[in-house]
């Protein structure tokens, strides 16, 4: 049998399999996608599980300022692929008939802070201004790019009085941090909440020194978290497009047993069905660190030290339960006469009011158990993007911290899903009286155990593939390059990690081609770049200033 050959092969056509092969394909490379399933997009999924006509993101559904993302700019996907950006980001409602609403307009959220705590107002402008400057200037460039080694970053920050804010913020626990501005516990509760991802507790991530600067994202209300037009299959499909019109190959259905290693560099890869595909100049993963390295390359062929790198990789200790509904009408909260924002929020904290209430459930999936008090977050897309369900009707979601393996298996979650998504409807039920049985015309319950089977690279029920922990981001991250000459990581084991940001695919677009000499078609971010301005800008500020 004949065997094709590319100049670069990419495994899994996920967010960064479809960037990184966009870019590369427009250097002029013959580059080949693969992926195991029969349809691409990996977690940007959009499907009719309920009802016809009512459509649902099983996974990524909330995608943090992509609008703004430079690969979203380099591939002009405003063309095809809209996106709608709320107003109010995050909402709070309490039994009291309050409610605690953030919003992208400054004065609007320091108002609502301000009916709880004038103090907390105040001390969330002062930290807004800070936050705003931090993340256009620091947080965002570095996103997309390549880290650099602490010491040289340290250096850099420190030139700047932006920079060294920002060095006493990553050098505190953010959850202590909130803790000692704040004064209002439901406050408190709503800034963690929205530093958490799909309102679920990243707990490491809150008690432990966060290196990227999470925190400055529960103060920048400038950038936020939009919802895809049409659904979130719709960026894949619009990345997708982008790919084969630069010449891209897709090939689904094509499971890659083995990447294929001569002389200590990656020559192509080995199919599930037999075949065989070459590449000339280079083979990137997009998938897992244990599938790339442990099935794929495996460990023999790795230095002992990188063997032992591979070993020590940390997954996400907790997983989502994941449950849809159809609705006759969007839930109205209560707090809704205090606030009416609350009901147009993205992002909603239901069940929880205290942080000592919100961590009872951290602690009892962190200890393998499902969890007995229900907290979690929700949203109501169709508020946002009506053409996801049929006209006047609507969904929802709500999405639930759970441990992989309840009791030690993950089958277990079966026995008592249903019940489960009871309690979830009936504490819903308490902050949005009108989620009554009549109101909900169908739902469809998704766990770790389902997902882990269709999507396999989410490991151990991980929808990150990877922990945010410190010591495994910004100079601490797995790495773009490997071992093995040709070889290359670029999802979401690299820097930035997990979640729809594009990065890992962005960046190691610009090593790849870097590597292999190309003329990039692209203006890269550049960290060193972006540190240095920050001083000089400063420098040129104070001038001014003096002068006049």
């Amino acid at each position: 049998m004949a065997q094709d050959t590319y100049d670069g092969i990419i495994i899994g056509s996920g967010q960064h399999g479809l960037i990184l092969g966009a870019y590369l394909a427009r250097c002029g490379l013959k580059i080949l996608l693969l992926e195991r399933r029969l349809i691409y997009g990996g977690g940007l999924g959009t499907q009719q599980v309920t009802l016809p006509g009512f459509y649902h993101q099983l996974h990524s559904l909330n995608h943090f300022n992509i609008t703004e993302a430079p690969w979203y700019r380099d591939l002009e996907l405003n063309e095809t692929v809209p996106y709608v950006t709320p107003r109010y980001d995050f909402a709070q409602p309490h039994k009291d008939n309050t409610s605690l609403v953030f919003s992208r307009n400054i004065e609007e959220t320091l108002a609502s802070i301000g009916r709880f705590s004038k103090r907390d107002a105040e001390t969330y402008r002062e930290w807004n201004i800070k936050a705003d400057l931090i993340s256009d200037h620091i947080f965002w460039p570095e996103r997309y790019a390549e880290p650099l080694p602490e010491k040289d970053r340290d250096e850099l920050l420190g030139r700047s009085e932006i920079g060294r804010d920002f060095l006493k913020m990553i050098d505190r626990q953010p959850m202590t941090v909130i803790q000692d501005m704040f004064e209002d516990e439901r406050v408190r509760h709503l800034l963690l909440f929205k530093l958490s991802l799909f309102g679920t507790v990243l707990y490491d991530q809150l008690t432990t020194r966060s290196p990227m600067g999470a925190l400055v994202r529960a103060f920048d209300l400038a950038a936020g978290y939009q919802v895809c037009a049409g659904g979130s299959f719709n960026l894949a499909r619009g990345l997708m497009e982008k790919f084969t019109m630069a010449g891209g190959r897709f090939m689904p259905g094509a499971h890659v047993e083995r990447i294929v290693v001569e002389g200590g560099r990656a020559t192509g890869v080995e199919l599930g069905d037999g075949r065989t595909v070459r590449a000339r100049s280079f083979v990137s993963s997009t998938v897992d660190v244990n599938q790339t390295f442990e099935k794929m390359v495996g460990l023999e062929q790795l230095p002992v030290a990188y063997q032992q790198k591979v070993k020590d990789f940390k997954y996400t200790e907790w997983s989502l339960f994941g449950l849809h509904l159809c609705l006759r009408e969007l839930p109205r909260y209560l707090g809704t006469e205090f606030d009416g924002n609350v009901n147009k929020s993205l992002k909603v904290n239901v069940g929880s009011e205290s942080l000592e209430e919100l961590f009872e459930v951290h602690h009892d999936v962190a200890a393998g158990k499902v969890p007995s008090r229900v907290a979690f977050g929700t949203g109501q897309v169709t508020y946002f993007d009506p053409s996801q369900a049929p006209k006047g009707y609507h969904t929802a979601y709500a999405w639930h911290a759970m441990p992989y393996a309840p009791g030690g298996d993950p089958a277990n979650i079966e026995k008592v899903k249903e019940e489960f998504a009871d309690k979830i409807i009936d504490k819903w039920r308490e902050y949005a009286p009108n989620m009554t049985k009549d109101n909900i015309l169908a739902r469809y319950i998704y766990t770790a155990n389902d997902y882990t089977k269709e999507i396999i690279n989410m490991v151990r029920g991980d929808i990150f593939m990877g922990s945010f922990r410190g010591d495994q981001s910004m100079w601490n991250h797995f790495g773009y390059r490997t071992p093995i000459q040709g070889l290359y990581m670029s999802g979401s084991a690299t820097h930035p990690g997990g979640a729809i940001s594009g990065g890992g695919g962005y960046i190691s677009a610009r090593v790849i081609a870097e590597d292999l000499g190309l003329k990039l078609w692209w203006e890269p971010y550049d960290a060193r770049r972006s540190l240095e301005k920050i001083a000089v800008d400063e420098r040129k500020v104070g001038q001014t200033r003096r002068a006049s």
